[in-house]
């Protein structure tokens, strides 16, 4: 029997990505959630999962037979060394670079790198700052 963590108060829950290669994909997120101190929850013939993120196949009976469209998410990193380290090993295992690690523009401390997965979603890494270390939150003025 598995236990599994309940965490509440999140705004997403879980997101599934229903992929074309699933070895392909498992050899790039194990990589990128590896360098960010998350490993690998569980997996299955046709699945696998970190936290709150389910991969599975097309023929998976949890894809209901259809691939996932182009997206685009975050991982949240502990530091500006661990964005550096998700961008090369995502480069070396079957990710696509879409952004160096740097500091972006969306708020003073966002320091960020972009990778394509192998079906082409726009993966993310990003490090808030020293705020992102403890349970306070940022607050952003548009």
């Amino acid at each position: 029997m598995e236990t599994n963590m309940l965490h509440r108060g999140r705004l997403i829950d879980h997101l599934q990505l229903v992929v074309r290669d699933l070895a392909a994909s498992k050899r790039f997120y194990s990589a990128v959630l590896g360098a960010l101190g998350i490993p690998l929850g569980g997996e299955g013939a046709d699945y696998f999962w970190a936290d709150e993120l389910f991969v599975s196949s097309e023929n998976s009976r949890a894809a209901a037979g259809a691939l996932t469209g182009r997206m685009h998410f975050a991982f949240q990193a502990t530091s500006r060394e661990a964005v550096e380290r998700f961008h090369v090993a995502g480069l070396e295992n079957g990710g696509r670079d879409n952004g160096a690690p740097g500091v972006r523009p969306y708020h003073p401390g966002y320091y960020a790198a972009f990778l394509l997965d192998p079906d082409g979603n726009n993966v993310e890494a990003v490090f808030h700052g020293p705020a992102s270390r403890s349970a306070e939150s940022i607050v952003v003025k548009f």
